[in-house]
């Protein structure tokens, strides 16, 4: 009896273990299924090819986290990254030197997050409408811009030099890679060892008490939003360094891939729970996923099929562990 008892017990444990790390379990089970199919797919060209595919959703998906572990959500990210690599790349062409350019698309970010928050919080709008609206303005700032056309960075000194943010490598390892990793380390920081990240989790966990406790959620709300605008340009830079151009429609629909990677990677959509640990497991998977149908030779049309499937039961499974 005790043996039968210890048994159920293990596999109660086991359950729990696999249902804790499920983002993991599916993202090595995923890395399984594609390696036996494709035995190309581990190579080491190959897996930086991902991580330098992977980082630019992966960057955005770190600020996004902040943003749904308060509730919120932002969709205006995409819009953010193509204004942001746009006045990057005008500057680039009119002779400014690349750091000039680079803060310039940073404070771009910043204030665009900034305003996200500012109308959300002293607005009171929904972040869902706030952010729409900015993306949707955003976009069409960006085709009046650019009068709808690429600004091509050409092949000069100045080009080549920018070109290594987006296509050089460090150490043999990409530089996007690395940008990325670095990303997630800072916000890893911020959200387990600082102020800002224990009032993230308690304004995602229940807002009123929050507000009762003396702590200025208009604030949190506001520096979370500019956090997501600032690594939404900080991808825009990448972005516009790996193309040599800046496009009038880049970003389009990053959004939704930076959403499903935070959501992929065990953070609840109602907030106050989730790791920024998951969200790269969760860029990893989107990254790994899309690779490996590019790879397989499936048709983009099934592949937009095949993410909604997958996003559509990593929302599923929240709903269910809540």
């Amino acid at each position: 009896m005790s043996t039968q008892v210890k048994q159920q017990h293990n596999n109660l444990d086991l359950k729990e273990t696999l249902i804790k790390y499920k983002s993991l379990v599916g993202l090595l089970a995923l890395i399984l299924v594609v390696s036996i199919l494709s035995p190309s797919f581990l190579s080491t060209k190959n897996i930086f090819n991902i991580l330098r595919q992977t980082s630019v959703n992966g960057i955005i998906a770190a600020g996004m986290t902040f943003v749904i572990l308060t509730g919120g959500i932002d969709l205006s990210v995409g819009s953010i990254l193509a204004i942001s690599g746009a006045i990057c790349a005008s500057l680039l062409v009119s002779g400014q030197n690349i750091f000039v350019a680079v803060i310039a698309a940073l404070i771009v970010g910043t204030v665009v997050g900034f305003i996200n928050g500012f109308i959300i919080t002293k607005g009171k709008l929904q972040p869902f409408i706030a952010t729409l609206s900015t993306m949707t303005i955003l976009r069409g700032l960006t085709l009046v811009y650019t009068d709808g056309k690429p600004i091509t960075l050409g092949s000069g000194d100045l080009a080549l030099n920018f070109g290594q943010i987006g296509g050089g490598k460090i150490l043999g390892i990409p530089t996007p890679a690395l940008i990325m990793i670095i990303t997630f380390a800072f916000c890893a920081y911020i959200l387990k060892n600082t102020q800002m990240g224990r009032y993230t989790y308690a304004l995602g966990s229940n807002e009123e008490a929050t507000k009762l406790s003396g702590i200025n959620t208009d604030k949190v709300k506001i520096a979370v939003y500019t956090i997501s605008g600032i690594l939404a340009a900080v991808a825009g830079i990448i972005i516009t360094s790996r193309l040599y151009s800046a496009q009038p429609t880049a970003g389009d629909g990053y959004e939704l891939d930076a959403i499903a990677a935070v959501v992929l990677g065990g953070t609840s959509l109602t907030g106050g729970k989730g790791k920024i640990t998951g969200t790269i497991i969760g860029a990893l998977i989107i990254g790994v996923l899309s690779n490996a149908l590019n790879i397989l030779d499936v048709s983009s049309y099934y592949q937009m099929m095949v993410k909604g499937a997958v996003i559509l039961v990593a929302v599923l499974l929240d709903r269910k562990s809540n």
